[in-house]
């Protein structure tokens, strides 16, 4: 279950190396250039669309960075492609599109983001792009479900499982509390075997992550570092961090 090297080697830029000052936006082709400029790790998130395409985007509704508005679901590539964010001529992309641009010559780490319904599609399109590119990449997941399909359609693939100590906050309020509830103590892991797991840096040291890196063998990366109190966090309980607002 050990992660490969390559994984663990370089800091890895959260949703690339973004600076919002500059005009460089999250999960754009700016912030991507950027992150290989600085022989970073690049992690990014992507969406399902309307019409089954992988697009790099963190947020399931236009709106925290657009004009525009509405949910990524509902919306086709194109019309996706089309939409311009603030203060800039930056356009989304596809994971295809992030393959092209990257090609091999840095990690990345891409995160499958959820509505938590067992829907594959998302996990489907992006083993059909990544089984004909060459470059480290892998795949990691909150849900379950997803961790699992990374296991079944992806098996050539690493894959881990993004976490943290709790899921009471805001941001998991849709859930149902089982659904929140599998997700705790990495419980899902002896099923779908990851080989990291990438886990809340103000949430270490916890047990859970301890065993997956001690015991399992697995890799242990920090997210999201931003202060050099969780840069020396992550130095003390995990391999590696994931990172944004400065350059390591």
């Amino acid at each position: 279950m050990r992660a490969p090297d390559w994984l663990t080697a370089r800091p890895v830029a959260h949703r690339g190396l973004h600076d919002i000052s500059r005009g460089i936006v999250e999960n754009m082709p700016g912030a991507v250039q950027a992150a290989i400029a600085g022989n970073f790790a690049i992690e990014v998130d992507i969406q399902l669309s309307a019409d089954g395409e992988a697009m790099v985007h963190h947020d399931h509704a236009l709106g925290r960075l657009t004009g525009a508005t509405g949910e990524v679901i509902a919306m086709t590539a194109t019309e996706l492609k089309a939409v311009r964010f603030k203060d800039t001529d930056e356009r989304m992309m596809s994971l295809a599109d992030l393959c092209a641009m990257v090609a091999g010559r840095v990690p990345l780490l891409i995160e499958v983001k959820s509505h938590f319904g067992g829907d594959r599609k998302l996990v489907q399109r992006m083993a059909e792009v990544l089984a004909s590119y060459d470059g480290p990449a892998v795949g990691m997941s909150f849900d379950p479900d997803q961790v699992l399909a990374l296991r079944d359609l992806l098996p050539n693939r690493p894959r881990g499982i993004v976490a943290q100590r709790s899921y009471e906050d805001e941001y998991w309020a849709n859930l149902t509390q089982e659904q929140r509830d599998s997700m705790l103590y990495l419980r899902h892991g002896l099923q779908t075997r990851p080989h990291f797991v990438a886990f809340k840096v103000d949430h270490l040291p916890a047990p859970a992550p301890w065993i997956a890196r001690n015991l399992f063998g697995c890799a242990l990366l920090g997210w999201t570092v931003r202060t050099p109190e969780q840069r020396s966090r992550v130095g003390r309980y995990a391999d590696q961090m994931i990172f944004e607002g400065f350059v390591p």
